[in-house]
């Protein structure tokens, strides 16, 4: 049974990816890496290198001068921008997937109800034909 439910599920899955548009894919695989610590560290260590070279750099060299930021605050800026989409694209196909995943389970969970019920009938039975067989040994 459980080999059953976990082939179920992963049908599944497939279902849904095959459903997805190249752009949908692409969407997912950028909210993926995105919501990474290793993205944080990415753009934190971006962030420290660009802010430190263009505040203690060589002043012929500072690119980007202190105080503003200009053009760290546009590429910053922009890296939002596009990404903000991009991110709540991706989580809308997560919960249109995990929604899927939910109904298959509230199904698995209902038929396993169902079962529980035939399985406590069957039981009421057996015990009152146990309790039968044992009055009537009581009455012998």
């Amino acid at each position: 049974m459980q080999q059953k439910a976990l082939s179920n599920i992963e049908e599944i899955k497939i279902k849904h990816e095959r459903r997805l548009s190249r752009l949908d894919r692409l969407a997912l695989f950028i909210t993926n890496k995105v919501g990474t610590m290793g993205f944080f560290f990415v753009i934190f260590i971006w962030t420290v290198c660009w802010l430190g070279w263009n505040i203690i750099g060589p002043k012929n060299l500072r690119f980007d001068p202190y105080p503003g930021f200009i053009l760290w605050l546009f590429i910053s800026n922009m890296l939002q921008i596009f990404l903000m989409p991009l991110l709540l694209i991706g989580q809308n196909l997560q919960g249109k997937a995990a929604e899927k995943r939910t109904e298959y389970d509230f199904e698995v969970d209902q038929k396993a109800e169902n079962e529980i019920k035939l399985i406590l009938q069957e039981l009421r039975k057996q015990e009152n034909v146990l309790q039968e067989i044992s009055e009537k040994i009581k009455q012998q």
